[in-house]
């Protein structure tokens, strides 16, 4: 694999990313609308939301047996344009049967394609030899804010969601399919990584060779699930809080989630260059302390501005800990790292399920401040296993030393 093969691939995959933060906000951020389209219930909707990360677990599970006989640029190549599809669909329909069908198959998509997409920057942070994970959620995050800023300008100027989401889609497809022409898993010809090893080489023990064990794996699943906990509370219930427990308007209620946005990617922008000068450990350490910090100061904030900071604060903190945990499972199996991300993968969706409904139980049955602190005791438990990070000088490719290729720009 040449110098400018490796750019090029990191260069597509950081636009695959972008691409599905753009689908996945336009999505979310227009729930109330896609709500009235249909006539779905109140009752009924938290049944099709809750589909959808269920659906995407199976699709995550489903792209770890699919990637044992295709590469996952395969499976990558073709999910991305079905989201893309899928949420045209979901524009585009009239029936309840037929939003039903285009999020199904959204969710399953979803699911292949965010396991795919982590898959492939697993393998091209082992071929370049240093950290370059977090970069891509980065690019997933600035897709966010311009699909959130989108869904923004469809809802001001009142257009239907078929006249919102069908531009975006037409030049968001080409985009993706031309983009992936470039996609690479980092290894050469003959499934060898560019150090010229064969796939799957390892140093011979269970962490470092091509047995998963779900033994090794289970404390980086508990990370994922408690970092998308954390998110998913900031997603669903940083408006309702601002407004209804910290007294602000409802304008000024939509602007943490937003700063949560921008200083997510600020923080991912930054994120490699602390894990080369600091080491993952110490990062995913320091951003669960953080976060934390940021939910202890939501808690007890007195009024709304001091909760912003909070929400701030969750932004900065959290966003370091998914895409190095995605990058730790890759070091810990580098003989079966796209096998040890599809499952890890499904701890997204679990997460996400777990978080909001968590939240909402607890501020109802005791106090919203409350129930902030127990996203907080979960981050911090992180602390607990940031070792599974480390370790700090880990090689890369089961033991073999870095490849030539690890000072590609």
């Amino acid at each position: 694999m040449t110098d400018a093969g490796l750019r090029h691939g990191r260069a597509s995959l950081g636009l695959s990313f972008g691409v599905q933060g753009v689908a996945f906000a336009l999505l979310v951020t227009r729930i109330p609308a896609i709500q009235d389209q249909y006539g779905i219930s109140d009752g009924l909707l938290p049944v099709f939301l809750a589909a959808v990360p269920i659906l995407a677990g199976a699709g995550s599970v489903a792209t770890e047996k699919v990637v044992a006989r295709v590469r996952p640029s395969v499976v990558l190549r073709w999910a991305q344009p079905l989201v893309l599809l899928a949420l045209l669909g979901v524009g585009a329909g009239r029936e309840m049967w037929h939003v039903a069908v285009a999020l199904g198959m959204f969710g399953l998509a979803v699911g292949a394609l965010d396991g795919s997409m982590n898959m492939l920057g697993v393998s091209l942070q082992r071929a370049y030899g240093r950290s370059i994970m977090t970069g891509f959620h980065a690019a997933y995050s600035l897709g966010g804010i311009a699909g959130a800023s989108l869904a923004w300008a469809g809802a001001r100027w009142e257009l239907s969601l078929l006249a919102s989401y069908l531009p975006v889609v037409a030049v968001l497809l080409p985009a993706a399919l031309i983009g992936s022409r470039w996609y690479t898993e980092g290894k050469g010809a003959e499934g060898k990584r560019p150090d010229g090893t064969e796939a799957g080489a390892g140093s011979g023990s269970e962490s470092a060779g091509g047995a998963l064990s779900f033994k090794l794996l289970l404390p980086l699943c508990l990370i994922m699930t408690f970092a998308y906990i954390g998110d998913s509370t900031v997603s669903n219930w940083s408006a309702k809080y601002l407004q209804d427990v910290l007294g602000s308007s409802e304008q000024l209620a939509t602007v943490p989630y937003n700063l949560y946005m921008v200083t997510t990617l600020l923080g991912r922008a930054v994120g490699d260059l602390g894990v080369r000068r600091f080491g993952a450990v110490a990062v995913v350490r320091g951003g669960s302390l953080l976060a934390a910090g940021g939910f202890a100061v939501v808690a007890v904030a007195p009024g709304a501005w001091v909760g912003m900071l909070g929400f701030t604060m969750l932004g900065f903190g959290l966003c370091v800990i998914v895409p190095q945990t995605f990058a730790a499972a890759g070091r810990m199996f580098p003989g079966n790292s796209d096998a040890a991300v599809a499952r890890l993968n499904i701890f997204n969706y679990v997460g996400f399920l777990v978080g909001s409904p968590l939240v909402g139980a607890l501020g109802d049955a005791w106090s919203y401040r409350g129930a902030m602190l127990v996203p907080m005791v979960l981050v911090l438990a992180t602390l607990v296993y940031a070792r599974a990070f480390g370790p700090e000088t880990a090689r890369y490719g089961g033991g073999h030393e870095r490849p030539r290729t690890a000072d590609v720009g």
